[in-house]
């Protein structure tokens, strides 16, 4: 009898050593006569755990983990026996950090083979697609507005509305450009996703062109992501030869075809405008808006510019239907959100449940606090523009305007942890230093205004006539939050502002009072 074993080829489990292990489970198995066939998946996103393999019995998929190549011998001793094994984690389904999730988007990750269109029909894919085709444009459009789906990439920006005033603009040609130059610090959730279920994203691109009446569509993402560039590529030309992307999408009157463009890396290419620019072949740099790529955006042609999470859980709404996703979640952030925990944690790893948990409970309980045992001093959420929140904080629900109350953003939904020896001057002279090295350079309070930033920090690090600085700080701040052209320049504020506000003592002062810290 065949053993079938799954083995994620995300690139968080490679990088820990899943592609050696993939080769001691093949070469041990054939030297000892047991008959294996192993299938290389995405990430569940336990990543304290990988790589994870498992393994199918008649109650399910049997997980063990971490697992290194000196354990395959006797992993492999366990299956041909009992099943015990020191690396035993029970069934899959019941870990506890994974069965207490709500998994509206990640729900294949780890369970399907990505580079199979028929594994993927096969757990419930392209059933959006063919909604889609049955019920039409405008009744997409209505399920999208109703789901109350914003935009993943921390705007929270209605996903319906852009749509519709893109189906509503007029032009031969539009676009859906799908924004998965992934950048921000401790986030993963679009590599893990193109990785592990990379179909679900074309067919949630398959639908935003049918409903807008858009042909053509670009994947763009950064080269940093070998992995996720070869599972797209892979993935797009087996959607083409089984017709879900062509002239005649599922064998509809509709057409829609996509490429993959690579770029180079710059954050600042994370801005939907930037990401125009660069896809038209020039240097990423912020546009003016108006007017807005939905009316003129990609080629100067109506365009939507989504998020590569927003597109992601486009299947699941037209599928379900919007009721079943706006029916979860906190005040007016809908449906779940892929919250990625990283930095020092004990649990690190992509959870996806609704919005309305506590920062407390996401980094104490779901994170299992620090992995070095020590007290949490800080929490940034939102990537290196995002704020950081000391403990009394914690009661902040992860929801768009209950960060944005608190001098907060969620981001892309990334959470990094800090222990408490953190130096908190250093972590805003990063930020600075950060925004420094990425901006594009067209507006003066960004480029200026950090690097300004960071000699100042330097200073007051240094104990140099401290209190000016200080105030020096916050006036550069403020003009950076007012005056930058987009949210590079405009954010780099809140993480400086908010280490001076609530650590004051590690820029040597005793508290900090002045509206810019508000």
């Amino acid at each position: 009898m065949t053993v079938q074993i799954f083995l994620s080829r995300d690139a968080a489990s490679v990088a820990v050593g899943a592609d050696d292990v993939a080769a001691v489970l093949a070469r041990e198995a054939e030297r000892r006569g047991i008959a294996i066939e192993l299938i290389r998946t995405g990430s569940r996103g336990l990543c304290w755990l990988e790589p994870l393999v498992e393994v199918a019995t008649p109650a399910g998929r049997v997980a063990y983990g971490p697992v290194s190549a000196a354990d395959v011998a006797s992993l492999l001793d366990s299956i041909a026996g009992s099943g015990d094994h020191p690396l035993r984690q029970g069934l899959t389904a019941e870990i506890p950090w994974l069965k207490r999730q709500t998994r509206f988007t990640f729900a294949r990750c780890g369970v399907i083979d990505p580079r199979s269109i028929d594994d993927y029909r096969s757990h419930g894919g392209l059933v959006g697609l063919e909604a889609a085709l049955s019920i039409g444009p405008e009744a997409v459009l209505d399920r999208v507005v109703q789901s109350g789906l914003r935009g993943r990439g921390g705007a929270g920006f209605p996903t319906g509305i852009k749509w519709k005033t893109v189906a509503q603009a007029a032009g031969p040609q539009k676009y859906i450009v799908c924004n998965a130059d992934e950048g921000d610090s401790g986030t993963f959730a679009d590599r893990m996703l193109m990785e592990g279920d990379p179909f679900l994203l074309i067919e949630g691109m398959a639908i935003a062109g049918i409903a807008v009446g858009a042909t053509r569509g670009f994947i763009y993402i950064r080269s940093e992501y070998p992995h996720a560039i070869a599972a797209l590529n892979a993935a797009t030309a087996s959607a083409r030869r089984a017709g879900v992307l062509g002239q005649s999408v599922a064998g509809s009157k509709y057409a829609f075809d996509l490429e993959v463009r690579v770029g180079a890396g710059a954050y600042v290419c994370g801005e939907e405008t930037a990401l125009l620019e660069s896809l038209e072949g020039r240097r990423g740099q912020v546009r003016a808006k108006p007017p807005l790529p939905a009316h003129r955006g990609l080629f100067g042609a109506p365009t939507v510019i989504n998020n590569m999470l927003s597109l992601a859980a486009i299947p699941f709404i037209i599928a379900e239907g919007p009721k079943a996703y706006a029916d979860v979640g906190f005040g007016r952030s809908r449906g779940t959100m892929p919250i990625q925990i990283a930095g020092n944690v004990k649990h690190g790893g992509l959870f996806e449940a609704a919005f309305g948990l506590t920062l407390g409970e996401i980094v104490d309980d779901i994170g299992g606090g620090t992995l070095s045992g020590r007290p949490v001093r800080a929490v940034q959420v939102g990537g290196p523009l995002g704020a950081y929140f000391p403990r009394q904080l914690f009661d902040t629900p992860f929801d768009y305007e209950a960060f944005a109350a608190r001098d907060g953003l969620i981001g892309h939904g990334g959470v990094v942890v800090f222990d408490d020896r953190v130096d908190m001057a250093a972590q805003a002279r990063f930020a600075l230093e950060f925004c420094a090295i990425e901006s594009c350079g067209k507006c003066t309070p960004c480029r200026i205004g950090s690097t300004r930033g960071v000699e100042t920090v330097d200073r007051i690090r240094g104990r140099h006539d401290v209190t000016a600085n200080v105030a020096l700080l916050q006036d550069l701040c403020q003009t950076m939050k007012l005056g930058s052209l987009c949210a590079l320049g405009g954010f780099t504020p809140y993480p400086v502002m908010s280490a001076l506000k609530y650590f004051p003592e590690d820029f040597g002062v005793a508290a900090v009072h002045s509206d810019a810290a508000e």
